[in-house]
């Protein structure tokens, strides 16, 4: 049924107008394409040739008769080792997609400083002295230019860094950064972190499955404290920090009368300059040339987080959206870089006038057109790309165009230090009254559900029955990537969503502050800023000394990437329980679901947990919630005591 596949009416809609246009979607794929259960589970093992190895979960003593027997791999191998092998290939393979995006941002970064790029250049000189101080730069007298120049230097030096510890490391609570330092997964460089993560995983190599996700940890966290994190700071440093701003979502975004270019993907590099390209006049003009009213810029995915959050661009979608997008008939150019880009995108394209176009060379689609990104010619290959958009809108004469109404206002660009801002002002910026309201139980906690779509569950539904479920309890919400689009087709990012849909005390801070319960934080490398907030909450203290302390839970109730288990696996690292939901990588082994579903809250002081249902999920993170509100002392009334001039020299006294 197609009511199952989605709770978003314009999805419904175009799914349907597919159907009668005979194109095939990734919802018909994941009904024809059954997942294999083995590799579900995680118990297949690919990684020589003497395989694949199948090694599903042997079956209990009761259906046996007898003791359960340990199944192998050729080599010998374990279904634990071969869980957790692929497992931590996943992370490496998560670290890999953030940090090649980071590198790539500080390559542009360092080339801005030394003013080698036009079209760029450093807007925010106030984060770049923060950024500067916490990489041990000297600021003094120097120019912002020297200052500039040498943050992308040592932000580049990062990745091929072989010993010592990364610098944003040392951001993290101080009892955090020891307890790394004593389990030895602090990371070191970023490119090592992931190239001795998949030397450990060869055949032969690394066979205890407590010392592969140990590795695991390590490079995770090169990702979280690394790559995303320098991801982060320099686009913000670069493009603007992101401050609160209206922006639109849904196709309904789309603009009948004007040339429709959407930006997909994850680098904000060269939408940036797409945006300052399609404002040109002489663009415009052409634009009206060929018929057209003007040029309507819209997002999808990542990329549109970005733009979003700094331009207010309209946002048509989600992950599972990119292919309906084109199914309206309406785009005239997909322009696509790296990640999360569906190779179908250049099938579907066929069947309407849509141009694809890919940017980044390690980003090729068979069928798409590619015009390569080069920063060095920024703005020329911009208005390339929207001349040829412009070209195509002539080719919609004539054809269905059917744009869904379906579209929904909604405030983002909640940085951390924006976060900081509102709640203390220009001159008292704090967590202070965040922590405040944690304390005095106004607030119960905070949660970060995050992540992806996947079509093995309705589209959009698991997080926003989790998130309600939250925020009904007094949990306000951090979010990001296509979690956040969710929210905000259901109207979940404004003000008025707090009167409507949270418990009595969220509601009130919410109003005060004039904040909506979920906070939109921009695309998935700025998880970090979620990092940053709870590091914030713990230093402003009355939370205990660590993140693992904080009434503090995370989650990706419709996962699909390999880039969300790095992202878990950084959090659980960093002391974060963390549940995901649809499926996951490991239920094959019990040694593994042990591992990581118990006994790595003793090591590390956060776990993992997995649950389908997403309301279940939210109780499971509310009850964690309230476990550590119980722990510091917050489950009890605090009686209120008027202190006398003598009570108060006693406390002045001690």
């Amino acid at each position: 049924m197609a009511e199952e596949k989605s709770v978003d009416k314009a999805t419904l809609e175009m799914l349907a107008k597919a159907k009668a246009d005979k194109v095939s979607t990734v919802f018909d794929r994941a009904e024809e394409m059954k997942p294999c259960p083995i590799g579900a589970e995680g118990s297949c093992c690919k990684n020589c040739s003497m395989g694949p190895c199948r090694v599903p979960a042997p079956k209990k003593k009761a259906e046996t008769g007898g003791e359960k027997a340990k199944r192998r791999g050729v080599c010998g191998a374990t279904a634990e080792t071969i869980s957790a092998r692929n497992f931590v290939r996943m992370i490496a393979a998560g670290t890999s997609a953030h940090s090649d995006h980071a590198r790539g941002v500080a390559e542009l970064f360092l080339a801005t400083a030394r003013g080698e790029v036009p079209g760029y250049a450093i807007k925010d000189e106030q984060k770049l002295y923060q950024v500067a101080l916490d990489l041990g730069i000297e600021i003094g007298d120097r120019s912002v230019k020297e200052i500039a120049i040498e943050v992308g230097e040592k932000c580049l030096a990062e990745f091929g860094r072989q010993h010592g510890e990364l610098h944003f490391v040392k951001r993290a609570p101080l009892k955090r950064q020891e307890l790394w330092r004593k389990l030895g997964i602090a990371p070191r460089g970023i490119d090592r972190e992931v190239v001795e993560l998949m030397h450990r995983t060869h055949m032969g190599v690394d066979q205890d499955y407590h010392n592969l996700l140990l590795q695991g940890s390590r490079c995770a966290l090169a990702d979280g404290w690394g790559g995303s994190m320098i991801s982060t700071e320099l686009q913000d440093i670069l493009f603007g920090n992101p401050v609160p701003i209206l922006g639109k979502i849904n196709l309904g975004v789309l603009k009948e009368d004007q040339v429709n270019v959407v930006m997909h993907g994850h680098e904000p590099l060269l939408p940036e300059l797409l945006v300052v390209a399609s404002q040109d006049p002489e663009i415009q003009a052409y634009a009206k040339s060929k018929g057209a009213k003007g040029i309507n810029l819209a997002g999808m995915c990542c990329s549109a987080n970005e733009v979003l959050m700094r331009h207010g661009i309209p946002v048509a979608g989600n992950f599972l959206q990119q292919e309906l997008a084109i199914v309206t008939g309406a785009v005239d150019a997909m322009v696509v870089d790296v990640q999360c880009e569906m190779q179908s995108l250049a099938d579907v394209a066929k069947c309407y006038h849509t141009k694809v176009v890919t940017t980044n060379p390690r980003a090729k689609m068979q069928g798409a057109t590619h015009i390569e990104f080069d920063e060095h010619h920024g703005p020329e290959v911009a208005k390339k790309i929207l001349r040829a958009a412009i070209d195509n809108f002539p080719n919609r004469k004539g054809k269905v165009v059917q744009i869904p109404a379906e579209s929904q206002e909604m405030i983002v660009g909640f940085s951390h230090e924006t976060i900081n801002y509102l709640l203390g002002g220009l001159f008292r910026s704090s967590y202070r009254p965040l922590n405040d309201n944690i304390i005095n139980g106004r607030i119960r906690g905070v949660a970060g559900v995050v992540g992806c779509n996947n079509c093995r569950t309705t589209h959009d539904s698991a997080h926003l029955t989790m998130i309600k479920e939250l925020i009904k309890n007094d949990v306000i919400v951090l979010t990001t990537g296509c979690s956040a689009m969710a929210c905000g087709k259901a109207g979940l990012l404004t003000p008025e969503a707090a009167s409507r849909y949270c418990g009595a005390g969220l509601a009130e801070v919410c109003e005060a502050v004039g904040i909506p319960p979920i906070l939109h934080m921009g695309a998935c490398v700025d998880n970090s800023r979620i990092l940053m907030a709870a590091t914030a909450v713990v230093k402003d203290g009355g939370l205990g000394d660590d993140i693992s302390d904080l009434p503090a839970a995370g989650a990706a109730p419709e996962w699909m990437s390999e880039k969300a288990i790095a992202i878990g696996q950084y959090f659980v690292a960093s002391g974060v329980f963390t549940v995901f939901g649809t499926t996951f990588p490991i239920t094959g082994s019990e040694e593994m679901c042990k591992l990581l579903f118990e006994e790595m809250e003793e090591v590390v002081g956060g776990k993992w947990a997995f649950e389908p249902d997403p309301e279940k999920a939210a109780q499971l993170m509310i009850a964690h919630i309230d476990k550590k509100r119980k722990a510091l002392g917050l489950d009890k009334a605090r009686e209120r005591v008027l202190y006398d001039m003598a009570m108060r020299r006693e406390l002045d006294a001690v």
